[in-house]
C-alpha cells in the first residue's frame, strides 16, 4: 500500500497537472476550432438552464473553497479561526453547494440520456465527463459524515498538507495519506483524474472565461477617426 500511495498521490498529481497544462496549451495552439463548450441549448432549453446554472454555481463555489482552502497555509488564518472552526465552515458550505452541483450535473446528465436528439449529438466525451463529475460530486458529499468525525480539523490540516506538499515539490506528500480513508482517496484520485482528461474535453471552455475576466483590468483602447483629406490641384 506504501508503493501505491506513493505512485496515487505523490506521483499521479505530477502526471495530471503536467497533461492538464501542457494538452490545454497544444490543443489551443492547434486545434482551436473545438475549443467551445458545444452547447445543445435549443434542444429542451428549460432543463438545461436550471441544470446548468445549478451545476456552474456549485462547481465554482466548490472549485474556489478547495483551492484556498487546501492551499492556504495553516499559520495565515490560525490568528482568526481555529481549524475545527474552519472544518465545519467547510463542511456546511461545501455541503451546500455541492448539493446545488450535484443536482444540476443529475439534470444535465438525465437530459443528455433521455432524450435520443440530444445523445445522438453528444459525443462519447460529453457523457463520460458528466458521468465523471456526478461521481466526483456524490464521493464528496460522502465524505461530509466522515468529516464530521474528526471535528477538530486534524483531517483537513491533513489534506491541506498534503496539497500543498504537492504544489511546492516537497517530499513526503504521500505518506500523509495513510490513515486516509478509502472514500476520501477516492474522491482525490477522481478529482485528479479530471484534470487529466481536462485537455481532451469540453471543460477547456473553462479557461475562456478566465481569459475574459482580464477586459476588466485591460486598459482602455483608443480609436481615433480617420479623416480623409482632398488634395488640392
Amino acid at each position: 500500500m506504501t508503493y501505491l500511495d506513493n505512485a496515487l498521490f505523490g506521483l499521479y498529481p505530477y502526471v495530471c497537472l503536467t497533461i492538464f497544462l501542457l494538452g490545454s496549451l497544444i490543443r489551443f495552439d492547434r486545434d482551436q476550432y473545438t475549443w467551445k463548450s458545444d452547447s445543445s441549448q435549443l434542444l429542451r432549453t428549460g432543463q438545461l438552464r436550471l441544470g446548468s446554472n445549478l451545476f456552474h454555481v456549485g462547481v465554482l463555489f466548490l472549485l474556489f473553497g478547495h483551492t484556498v482552502g487546501m492551499l492556504t497555509p495553516h499559520f495565515l488564518y490560525e490568528p482568526f479561526i481555529s481549524a475545527g472552526a474552519k472544518q465545519g465552515l467547510a463542511m456546511a458550505s461545501g455541503g451546500l453547494f455541492g448539493l446545488f452541483g450535484f443536482v444540476g450535473v443529475t439534470m444535465l446528465l438525465h437530459r443528455r440520456l433521455s432524450d435520443e436528439r440530444i445523445r445522438l449529438n453528444s459525443k462519447t466525451s460529453d457523457i463520460v465527463l458528466l458521468v465523471l463529475l456526478w461521481l466526483q460530486l456524490l464521493l464528496g458529499l460522502a465524505t461530509i459524515p466522515l468529516s464530521a468525525q474528526h471535528l477538530d480539523g486534524s483531517m483537513m490540516l491533513r489534506l491541506a498538507e498534503w496539497a500543498q506538499r504537492i504544489v511546492t515539490f516537497r517530499s513526503g506528500a504521500s505518506e500523509l495519506l495513510a490513515e486516509v480513508g478509502p472514500i476520501f482517496k477516492l474522491h482525490m484520485f477522481l478529482g485528479m483524474s479530471i484534470f487529466l482528461v481536462f485537455p481532451f474535453t469540453r471543460l477547456v471552455h473553462v479557461w475562456s472565461g478566465f481569459g475574459a475576466a482580464a477586459y476588466l483590468v485591460r486598459p482602455y483602447q483608443l480609436v481615433r477617426s480617420r479623416r480623409i483629406g482632398l488634395t488640392e490641384r
